[in-house]
């Protein structure tokens, strides 16, 4: 189940690819997330008794940095190749594990430097620094974002934290980019961000859930760390975006340094006393 969660969520973003096209990075992105808000306010309805206190700011919060994770991601895949994206992008979560870490486990962080620097091979001066730039960002904000599930996590119990996250990351997006994508949506791109909506991040999130019920929270961790290998095998397979042999190689150094930091990172002990069990799951919402 959570491969078939990766899966679920680069061949989203392959399909998005095709979207950007049409309306933009950032029109893609918000198709995707008013309809990924809408559907969680249907299917949870949230109320306000769902929410202990001070829980609800935080989850206003989480909706901002989701909403700031996706646009950024789309703009660095409307520029990049998918597998490079994936690979800086997943900074984020890495430099959470690493800080998590201790002592030689910050190893992991060379790894994580020397896998960006054969990605972008600056030397060559091709790489889109904007788009870099992009993902960079995404992965700032991918890091909050963990930060902030978690703290929601420990109060809210289900997803009924992210039937709130959503429709703020949506009205978030709709601020951003909905008056430029409104004049240009027919309602053929309005179904096409429907079915998105559910590949990513719906049925992904289900499946993680899922998941995460048959395996520990490390195991599970260490599986998403393969996300950059996945999202560069759709590139290839669906893109037809053929990485150069040192930018499969730097995919290869933040893979294992995902591994070692998940292996080797840990949330503190009272978070997860206050948690009451293991640390809950980080879906993926790029």
């Amino acid at each position: 189940m959570a491969v078939a969660s990766m899966l679920c969520v680069q061949l989203g973003l392959a399909a998005s690819v095709g979207l950007i096209d049409q309306v933009g990075a950032e029109g893609a992105a918000w198709l995707r997330l008013t309809w990924a808000g809408l559907l969680l306010l249907v299917i949870v309805r949230p109320r306000r008794s769902m929410f202990g206190p001070g829980a609800l700011p935080t989850t206003v919060a989480l909706g901002v940095v989701t909403a700031g994770v996706t646009l950024l991601f789309m703009a660095s895949i409307a520029r990049l190749p998918l597998g490079m994206a994936s690979a800086l992008e997943f900074l984020g979560p890495l430099g959470v594990a690493v800080a998590r870490s201790a002592g030689l486990a910050r190893i992991w962080a060379a790894s994580a430097a020397v896998g960006v620097l054969l990605l972008t091979q600056p030397w060559t001066g091709t790489a889109d620094l904007a788009g870099v730039a992009f993902a960079l960002g995404a992965a700032v904000c991918w890091a909050g974002y963990i930060l902030l599930t978690q703290r929601v996590g420990d109060t809210v119990s289900g997803i009924a934290g992210l039937s709130v996250s959503m429709p703020v990351a949506a009205v978030v997006a709709t601020v951003v980019a909905g008056p430029e994508v409104l004049g240009r949506l027919t309602p053929e791109l309005v179904v096409v961000g429907l079915g998105l909506a559910i590949l990513l991040p719906v049925v992904p999130f289900i499946l993680e859930l899922l998941a995460l019920r048959r395996l520990k929270t490390g195991a599970f961790g260490t599986l998403m760390a393969l996300e950059p290998a996945f999202a560069l095998t759709i590139g290839f397979v669906a893109l037809h975006q053929v990485p150069s042999p040192l930018a499969a190689l730097g995919v290869g150094f933040v893979v294992a340094a995902g591994i070692g930091a998940e292996r080797s990172g840990a949330r503190h002990e009272d978070a997860a006393a206050r948690a009451g069990a293991e640390e809950p799951a980080v879906p993926v919402l790029t």
